[in-house]
């Protein structure tokens, strides 16, 4: 199987649902084709470098995967046709030092996300002020 990073851009004129869905449709053409999705990395929304169709700003994700060299059809056939997308980019990764970065990349992407999944559980609840402490800041 060969190694394949894909980045495409989202029209950021979408709410987070909508984003959300996007991504999540694109998942289902790698996983209908057969590719293995190895790491997902959500960039968020940045500023494009030139203006694409009047916007400037656009919603990145990459996503790294392994598979056939049929799945890249399939899946850039699926991007074309898709509103929401404005640009799409796929990089193919064959030599061994193509290889190296692939696997770093990934390292990387993964050690976001599992940072990004733990993030939110560690932080603590709001505490509501209590009676006592509204009545001394009254005073």
């Amino acid at each position: 199987m060969t190694c394949y990073e894909t980045l495409f851009v989202v029209k950021p004129t979408l709410t987070d649902e909508e984003t959300a869905a996007q991504i999540a449709k694109i998942k289902d053409v790698l996983a209908k084709e057969g590719a293995e999705l190895v790491a997902t990395n959500d960039m968020g929304m940045r500023k494009l470098a030139y203006p694409v169709e009047k916007q400037n700003r656009g919603y990145y994700t990459v996503l790294f995967y392994k598979g056939e060299g049929t799945v890249i059809n399939e899946l850039e056939r699926n991007l074309k046709i898709n509103e929401d997308v404005m640009k799409f980019l796929t990089v193919k990764y064959t030599k061994n030092k193509e290889l190296a970065q692939f696997n770093k990349l990934v390292a990387q992407a993964t050690k976001k996300s599992a940072a990004a999944e733990v993030a939110p559980a560690v932080v603590a609840p709001a505490v509501e002020p209590t009676p006592a402490a509204t009545e001394s800041t009254e005073a």
